[in-house]
């Protein structure tokens, strides 16, 4: 039979899928960090909400700071230890609100401060590179063209992309609607050139790719399957060493740099948190400091009395 602890931790796991409607990959973070919480307070003889004390929070805590994981033993990076304090936070807030305990554990928890990582988008000229990598003369190129000028040309997520199928995509009035965080709807402008390859895609690869089984996916793979992150993710490194970048770029790198690109063109922040689908302007602003340090950038290395050895006299 299952600890007590255990068994609210299942009842919080239903109420985050079903009551707040969290993302899949959310939930799975949150699952994987509680249960091993749960495991750290069974293995001190702690199975109840109510044994929990303020010292077991902190030390559970303290162990995931000095944990490593994987085979190559990498320790927790700073983000991993904010995000598990801030579920076991959560936990005991839930527990405290259905009245299973009268006092949070948690309440006094540091939350560890992190530092602030900046985006890295690729220029223009990369992503140039990029898109054009893909060749045209087969399905799979017509098909990966299309997944690359919708990351880049409507700033989705990964798990959005994946997850669209094709009545969600209106080439005529040049949109797509997309299901984001949190089971939250928009709808994203396409450009010319994503309209097209999202067109040549639909009208000369899909047709060859589906099956009996392809449903109203909008990307399938060879099997006629939906495509999944791990093969636009094997796909995109395939293009990045074609199109010669020499950098780390992901599938995020794309959607940073459509924010980026926009801010850089003059748009405004709000209209960029909509179209990326941001539920706080705060995430988006982040974007601006790249724009700055570009900006930055391109004075010192332009103006000829900023540029290093200038010259003071006449």
């Amino acid at each position: 039979m299952a600890d007590p602890l255990a068994t609210w931790l299942d009842r919080y796991l239903d109420h985050l899928a079903v009551e707040r409607g969290l993302a899949a990959n959310t939930l799975a973070a949150y699952r994987r960090d509680l249960r091993r919480y749960v495991a750290f307070c069974g293995a001190r003889d702690v199975r109840t909400p109510g044994e929990v004390e303020a010292s077991t929070v902190r030390s559970f805590v303290a162990s995931i700071s000095a944990s490593t994981w994987g085979e190559d033993e990498r320790p927790y990076s700073a983000r991993s230890v904010a995000r598990t304090a801030s579920s076991v936070r959560s936990f005991h807030r839930f527990l405290l609100r259905e009245g299973v305990v009268d006092r949070d554990p948690a309440s006094t928890l540091v939350q560890p401060k992190l530092p602030r990582s900046l985006p890295h988008p690729i220029s223009l000229d990369e992503i140039t590179r990029l898109l054009e990598s893909p060749d045209p003369r087969t399905s799979a190129g017509l098909r990966d063209r299309a997944i690359l000028e919708l990351l880049y040309g409507a700033g989705l997520r990964i798990s959005e992309l994946v997850g669209l199928d094709v009545d969600e995509v209106d080439l005529e009035e040049g949109s797509v609607r997309v299901l984001g965080k949190g089971g939250k709807e928009r709808e994203v402008p396409l450009g010319r050139m994503a309209r097209e390859a999202v067109g040549a895609y639909l009208s000369r690869a899909r047709p060859l790719l589906a099956s009996r089984t392809s449903r109203a996916a909008l990307f399938l793979n060879t099997r006629g399957g939906r495509l999944t992150r791990q093969s636009c993710a094997r796909l995109l490194s395939t293009y990045v060493k074609a199109a010669d970048i020499d950098r780390r770029v992901t599938l995020h790198t794309l959607r940073h740099s459509f924010a980026t690109h926009l801010l850089e063109g003059g748009a405004d922040v709000r209209v960029v948190q909509e179209l990326l689908g941001h539920a706080s302007v705060a995430t988006t602003q982040i974007y601006t400091l790249v724009t700055k340090e570009h900006l930055r950038e391109v004075y010192y290395s332009s103006h000829p009395r900023a540029r290093r050895g200038a010259s003071g006299g006449r």
